[in-house]
């Protein structure tokens, strides 16, 4: 699913906020999918869409790859991109509330001209902070890239 370093670096973190004062996941800033085969498969493997702590927004990340008939990378990227903007949206963000992305590419010389023209069609400036990453495969064998984001919602 990652890189051994990205699973290792996202471990500590998530050890890091567990162990912060005041912070506790609470089913309310869980978000599961409303499919229902969705949400089943993500209970069974154990993960959530997003998770809510505090004002940060923490999506897990949304795969991505070319479907029967699509011409090309972009439209499976824009499905990425629609699914995340949608979770955004759940969690009270969007895309203009993201500090931090990182995108995982099984070709990432062959998807990156693709993924920046839809990334750019989703994500204004001023730009979030992006490290993409080059890696062999993917939990979805059928992906080519995961991407996951971090939000920062605005003040109310």
């Amino acid at each position: 699913m990652r890189t051994t370093q990205a699973a290792a670096a996202t471990a500590m973190l998530g050890l890091a906020l567990l162990a912060a004062p005041g912070f506790a996941r609470e089913a309310g800033a869980v978000l599961m999918p409303d499919n229902p085969e969705a949400r089943a498969f993500q209970e069974a493997v154990g993960y959530a869409d997003a998770v809510i702590a505090g004002d940060t927004v923490y999506l897990s990340g949304v795969v991505a790859g070319p479907a029967s008939g699509d011409a090309g990378l972009e439209p499976g990227f824009e499905r990425a991109f629609a699914r995340i903007a949608k979770t955004l949206a759940r969690a009270g963000a969007s895309w203009d509330d993201v500090v931090d992305m990182t995108s995982f590419h099984t070709d990432l010389p062959g998807t990156i001209d693709a993924f920046v023209a839809v990334k750019n069609r989703h994500v204004k400036l001023p730009p979030p902070a992006w490290t993409a990453i080059g890696v062999s495969r993917l939990y979805e064998p059928t992906a080519v890239i995961e991407i996951k984001v971090v939000a920062r919602k605005a003040a109310k």
